[in-house]
């Protein structure tokens, strides 16, 4: 009997700990980083056209970062640390249907008008590098996006990597949607 009760508590506490092990890596509270078995994967590339100039898109996409964040933003962003082409933010991702909020820390640097590139600094995963990068063709900007995700302990990594890059792809891809339709706002291309 005693033994029974043993192995149930066991499994218990091994279930318990699992489950706030994958609570704090999902939301960015704990990052392992051990380097051993790091595998990288790519994130992207997709692209979207803007009908706005690469100034006009560049400035939708820098202003929350080096401006004073909007409070409509305040849910999925916020600035650390400001300085003229870095920024140190926090940005928050719903997940698990809303269920959770991954947060990541990452540096954003910027180049006008050409780049926003983005390094993750703690998130999920101990890896994310992340650039938007913007190509004027007469007054129609391609906005595209690459990046690597990487992530340790060999096929355990690889899974875990799959699992954090679908929910990331699609907030950049949401993130490009409100970026498009503003600058074609800005430009008197689009809608309202």
């Amino acid at each position: 009997m005693r033994r029974r009760f043993t192995a149930a508590a066991l499994a218990g506490a091994s279930g318990t700990m699992a489950g706030l092990g994958y609570y704090l890596t999902v939301t960015g509270k704990l990052t392992a980083d051990t380097g051993w078995g790091r595998s990288v994967r790519p994130l992207g590339p997709f692209s979207v056209q803007v009908g706005a100039p690469a100034p006009t898109v560049f400035d939708v996409i820098a202003a929350p970062y080096l401006e004073r964040t909007p409070r409509a933003m305040a849910g999925k962003l916020r600035v650390l640390e400001r300085g003229t082409d870095m920024v140190l933010a926090e940005h928050y991702t719903p997940v698990l249907g809303g269920r959770l909020t991954a947060t990541t820390v990452e540096t954003v640097t910027f180049d006008r008008p050409r780049r926003v590139a983005f390094r993750l600094v703690r998130g999920p995963v101990p890896q994310v590098t992340e650039e938007f990068t913007l190509t004027e063709r007469d007054a129609v900007t391609e906005l595209a996006y690459a990046g690597e995700l990487g992530a340790d302990f060999g096929a355990a990594g690889r899974w875990w990597a799959g699992q954090v890059a679908v929910p990331w792809e699609a907030a950049v891809r949401a993130s490009f949607a409100g970026i498009k339709a503003e600058a074609e706002r800005r430009a008197g291309h689009g809608g309202a």
